[in-house]
């Protein structure tokens, strides 16, 4: 199993991991990360054993980090090699991230089965260049044929991590657990695992006018922006409304605390959003390769299913954004009917499905 960097690439390699664990007997699971990245963490946390490769991602622009990529392409490759010829897979799995091109790489050349899961609607570097060795690919979105072979494709939707779709936890006691008031509205704020700074400077600026419509703000800021949202809340004198978090690990807890849901539009958050039927505002992130976050976003957006602003106009629009969204308004109303359309609640075994299919070809 590989996948990481960023949640949107760990979390659905965990929710894949723990369904085959489910499904087949004595079934054994290896990880296999990038060295200093989020998943040599949380995966041993989820209780899967891990290995690192020393991979990174190539600088889009010009950038002198580029000239060690060749140095640890050769490392990653030879340390995927080993893994593969000492515990001789029967199958190998890539969620996307660094470390999942060297290890299928080398998986299918030695003849191991391979699948590869695309969430988003514009593939990355990563799938498109193993779309031409691995067996399966899977997808969240239809029309990815303009990429990518079509008899490889199966559209399964993105996996959700069990804890957010089999989510019993009631608001209540959601609310409690992050020590809010049960019974005011909750905005929740979340830019991805590693935050989203653009996102951040539209709450931060329009801190005053959310609290003043009587909405408490549960926020995820990342590293980078912990402090100085932490401050700003301080300086509104806001603790009472404003509950600030570098990370959420329970992010059960804070779908079921939450009314409404600022977030950027990767796959694993848009899946989960959907998965939860909350009405969300998504801030796509400008710099993602072909603007493939406002293409995910759109999908709902069209539908009626989502509100679409961008980073650029943030600050300005955000607050009346959310305005719209109060709960038990029209806007919120609709958001919340339309998006049960989109949910794929099979997702996961879906693509358990394909690997056992893979396995038993083989």
């Amino acid at each position: 199993m590989s996948g990481g960097g960023t949640g949107g690439h760990i979390f659905p390699a965990i929710a894949i991991a723990d369904a085959l664990k489910k499904r087949l007997k004595d079934v054994e699971i290896l990880f296999v990360g990038a060295k200093g990245r989020m998943e040599m963490e949380k995966v041993p946390q989820s209780g899967y054993e891990i290995k690192g490769l020393w991979i990174s991602g190539i600088q889009r622009k010009l950038d002198k980090r580029n000239l060690m990529f060749p140095f640890k392409l050769i490392s990653s490759l030879l340390g995927a090699s080993r893994i593969v010829k000492s515990f001789k897979p029967d199958i190998a799995i890539g969620t996307g991230g660094y470390a999942s091109g060297p290890l299928l790489f080398i998986a299918s050349k030695r003849k191991v089965p391979t699948l590869i899961l695309e969430q988003n609607s514009y593939p990355g570097i990563t799938t498109k260049i193993l779309a031409g060795t691995v067996n399966k690919i899977c997808v969240a979105y239809d029309g990815m044929e303009k990429y990518f072979d079509k008899d490889k494709i199966t559209v399964t939707g993105s996996p959700i991590r069990e804890l957010i779709t089999n989510n019993k936890i009631t608001q209540i006691e959601a609310r409690n657990f992050f020590e809010l008031n049960e019974k005011s509205p909750v905005l929740l704020i979340i830019g991805g695992s590693q935050g989203a700074l653009g996102i951040n400077r539209a709450i931060t600026a329009n801190l005053n006018n959310i609290c003043s419509l009587g909405i408490q703000i549960l926020w995820q800021t990342g590293m980078s922006s912990f402090t100085e949202a932490s401050k700003a809340v301080e300086e509104n004198a806001l603790q009472k409304s404003v509950v600030v978090k570098e990370f959420i690990s329970r992010m059960d807890m804070a779908y079921s605390a939450a009314d409404i849901v600022v977030s950027r539009a990767g796959a694993i958050a848009l899946a989960e959003i959907v998965a939860v039927e909350k009405p969300a505002i998504f801030i796509p992130l400008p710099s993602a390769a072909e603007d493939h976050q406002t293409k995910n976003a759109l999908t709902l957006v069209e539908g009626n299913a989502a509100v679409l602003v961008k980073e650029k106009e943030a600050v300005a629009e955000l607050f009346e954004a959310i305005k719209q969204l109060i709960p038990g308004g029209k806007k919120s109303l609709e958001l919340k009917k339309n998006i049960k359309k989109f949910k794929t609640p099979n997702a996961t075994q879906s693509i358990v499905d394909e690997a056992i299919k893979l396995i038993e070809e083989k």
